[in-house]
């Protein structure tokens, strides 16, 4: 048998013949061997790799754990680490953790805010009534607990409410304006109210103001014929003991408060019904309280709408007329329209405050620069603002498209008007807008308008505009919070004076405030009617800073007098400070930017425009 490389496979182990063949071959293989062996020495290392194979490894050894077994050289190594990672990180915070805590401090308040927290204060030092334990004015106690009490229908009269300014008279006109604009920054600004701790504050003073004005109707009937529209008060160069004759102190009043009842109030019924509506979305998580609020704006809304009764609750009263002149009161029958719809949700009302009668009969499209101006008579702008946000927000469409669209062009020309370029309105030298013409008492208008600006600018915002036109110009949002900064920066203190109009804000504010309560020594000294004037007169600094009034402010000339007597400069008033709150919450940034969008619209059901009418047949 043959293998593939020749020669036999077989074995003869027993053939004699052939044992000097292997002998030699024997010998030749020794040979061979010792040539092999020669040639292996003088063979190098990888060569003899090539021929042995890799020599044997060394081998390891291990480490017996019990339940692991390793090698010496990874436990060495896993220590290592676990020690290195022990200095490196775990050393560190032993130490951090064993050292003193220090909380970070938390970012101050900015300015706006400082002065807002005092701002509301100024509506503590003017509550009327039975004051509560924490009202924090030490120089303010009860007054005026007799008021109304000799109107027989009143169970338990007029008592509450706010006094309007140095005076101790109660406008409800004015003081309904003031709530209405108080509840309508805490819906915007509601998140902002609550960081920096003023949420309750400014809600203790909606329902303090609402609780009173639900007194000066019949709120729980469904259809009423007259109105309190005024406690208090007197007429002009009375010679007898009254309001403004006496200098004295609400708690040391003792001449007869004569109330005025009104048959006819247009604009004071729709005023008292938004500032019932708006504080109903305000408590819309107290239900109780919500409802109250909004069946009774019903009631008088109903009254103020009544055909029968448009005589302006103002006219021939010269109790008031002297006062607060109600001009017309087609604008507070939108503005009322509006909040009434916010509340209820009712369209009926929605109908009504985009009917055009209402713009026709206001002029709300005539463009005259007055009617741009936010005030306690004047609510125009501020009503076309408030349906301009359910056109941005809610996007409504038809039937209602064509007017809200008017009243967002109107609107957005409002603020144009506030603009230096456009010379609608004088500015000072120093800066400040003249709204009310060079007359005095300007900074009421001032901050309203700040408010209206940095709201619409804040609508924008939200939507996703950048800006806004005045004609062909574009403007940027930052040109209306521009305008809202300066100004309200003019009134706390950057200005020619170098002086806060808001008392107590800043080290230079006005001492010598129109004001009884603050002028008059605290000291259990009850000063008569005549009596008091003495500190009317006196050159010396108020006894009592109340702290948060925004006065009249400067003249023309950014002129300030900081004198007692003269009213025009140092009379703070509700509606005014109102004003002041609702634009230092719209602008300051310590509880966060921009409005709340949802808030307004929580009584309001869903919206499915209905199908236009189809267009008339044509004709050849």
């Amino acid at each position: 048998m043959h293998n593939h490389w020749g020669g036999t496979l077989e074995i003869n182990g027993g053939d004699s013949a052939n044992d000097e063949d292997r002998n030699r071959n024997v010998d030749w293989d020794r040979a061979s061997i010792s040539r092999r062996e020669y040639e292996n020495d003088n063979l190098n290392a990888t060569q003899k790799s090539w021929l042995l194979g890799p020599p044997d490894k060394k081998k390891k050894k291990y480490v017996d754990l019990g339940c692991v077994v390793c090698s010496r050289s990874a436990l060495k190594w896993t220590l290592l680490s676990v020690l290195i990672a022990f200095i490196v990180i775990g050393l560190p915070i032993i130490i951090a953790k064993s050292l003193p805590k220090h909380k970070d401090a938390p970012t101050p308040p900015d300015n706006y805010t400082i002065a807002l927290h005092k701002a509301l204060l100024f509506f503590n030092a003017q509550k009327s009534g039975k004051l509560p334990k924490n009202n924090g004015i030490p120089w303010r106690g009860d007054s005026g607990l007799e008021d109304g009490s000799d109107q027989t229908d009143l169970k338990g009269g007029l008592v509450g409410g706010y006094y309007d300014a140095g005076d101790n008279t109660k406008f409800h006109f004015p003081m309904a304006f003031a709530m209405t604009m108080l509840s309508w920054s805490v819906i915007e600004y509601e998140h902002k109210y609550r960081a920096i701790g003023e949420y309750d504050h400014v809600r203790d003073l909606i329902k303090w103001g609402n609780d009173y004005l639900l007194l000066t109707f019949n709120s729980s009937a469904t259809k009423i014929d007259r109105i309190y529209s005024q406690v208090g008060g007197s007429i002009v160069n009375s010679t007898t003991p009254d309001d403004h004759y006496c200098w004295t102190r609400p708690e040391d009043m003792d001449y007869p408060r004569k109330v005025q009842i009104a048959n006819s109030a247009p604009e004071l019924a729709a005023e008292v019904a938004a500032s019932m509506a708006a504080a109903s979305i305000v408590f819309r998580e107290d239900d109780t309280y919500s409802t109250k609020l909004r069946l009774a704006a019903k009631t008088v809304f109903e009254f103020a709408r009544d055909k029968g009764r448009r005589t302006s609750y103002s006219r021939g009263n010269p109790y008031i007329d002297a006062y607060y002149n109600s001009t017309g009161y087609f604008d507070e029958h939108m503005w009322g329209a509006a909040w009434m719809y916010y509340a209820t949700g009712n369209k009926t009302y929605l109908d009504l405050a985009t009917q055009e009668g209402l713009p026709k009969n206001s002029k709300a499209f005539f463009m005259i620069p007055d009617l741009s101006v936010l005030s306690w008579d004047n609510k125009l702008p501020a009503a076309m603002l408030v349906l301009t946000r359910m056109r941005v927000f809610l996007s409504p469409g038809y039937p209602y498209e064509d007017m809200l669209k008017n009243y967002h062009n109107v609107t957005g020309l409002n603020m144009c008007s506030y603009l230096q370029k456009y010379n609608v309105f004088n500015f000072t030298k120093g800066g400040l807008i003249e709204l009310s013409h060079g007359r005095t008492q300007n900074l009421q208008y001032v901050a309203n308008a700040a408010f209206l600006a940095t709201v619409f600018a804040d609508y924008l915002n939200a939507t996703g505009a950048p800006g806004w036109y005045c004609g062909n110009d574009f403007f940027r949002i930052s040109v209306l919070k521009d305008f809202a900064t300066s100004q309200l920066n003019y009134i706390l203190g950057a200005n020619p004076e170098n002086m806060s109009y808001v008392v107590g804000y800043g080290t230079k504010f006005p001492r010598q405030v129109h004001h009884r309560g603050a002028s008059i020594p605290n000291d259990k000294t009850k000063y008569s009617c005549l009596g008091g004037k003495r500190w009317l007169d006196a050159k010396t600094p108020n006894p009592n800073n109340i702290t948060g009034a925004m006065v009249g402010g400067p003249d023309r000339f950014d002129n300030f007098k900081d004198v007692r007597g003269n009213y025009s400069y140092t009379e703070p008033t509700l509606a005014a400070n109102a004003g002041l709150v609702a634009a230092l919450v719209a602008l300051t940034t310590s509880g966060g930017v921009g409005v709340d969008k949802n808030i307004m619209f929580s009584s309001v059901p869903p919206m499915y425009p209905p199908t236009p009418p189809p267009p008339p047949p044509w004709k050849p």
